[in-house]
């Protein structure tokens, strides 16, 4: 065998045994957070969370804040609608893992500007474009920390995500 041969056959298995290792089942298993106390699933995913009905914005907000934080997660408040393109094609994206490895422990609580318009303003979500991302703040309402709109088309995900990440990256800073 040439080496080429070699080289392309070695590279062939090396594709295999990851391919393999990429389609194991992604059982989760909780293990600490070094020093947080917190638990969180060993493979993380990054996740929609539908938000809930009625009820005082910031207070569900903190809860969900102090939840996601227990279980070694970053909550951020996403607020779209289905008529928005971009917002389909970023909560699209999300379920579908596309932001599983840059953002893993994203938990988004979403909201619905149409059915929860004054109730995001009032704790602090109002904004002029959607989609909306907001860091809450430790008392639930909406924080500088924010992302809204997108481009339309096929790079709205791509245009969002790095933003999002910016805003994460922030507010880690700003934890310390």
């Amino acid at each position: 065998m040439n080496g080429h041969r070699r080289k392309g056959s070695v590279c062939a298995g090396l594709f295999l045994c990851l391919a393999a290792l990429l389609g194991c089942s992604r059982e989760e298993t909780s293990q600490p957070t070094a020093g947080s106390g917190a638990t969180r699933p060993a493979a993380l995913r990054a996740e929609l969370e539908p938000a809930p009905e009625g009820g005082e914005l910031a207070a569900l907000v903190q809860q969900a804040r102090e939840r996601a934080r227990r279980e070694g997660r970053e909550l951020v408040v996403y607020v779209g609608a289905p008529w928005c393109e971009p917002c389909t094609r970023f909560h699209d994206a999300v379920k579908a893992g596309q932001l599983d490895a840059v953002l893993p422990a994203l938990r988004l609580l979403e909201f619905d500007l149409d059915s929860d318009r004054e109730r995001l303003a009032e704790a602090g979500y109002a904004s002029e474009m959607i989609p909306l991302f907001v860091v809450p703040g430790e008392d639930g309402r909406g924080t500088p920390l924010r992302v809204e709109g997108s481009v339309k088309g096929e790079r709205a995900v791509d245009e969002i995500v790095p933003r999002l990440a910016a805003i994460l990256s922030r507010a880690r800073a700003s934890a310390r």
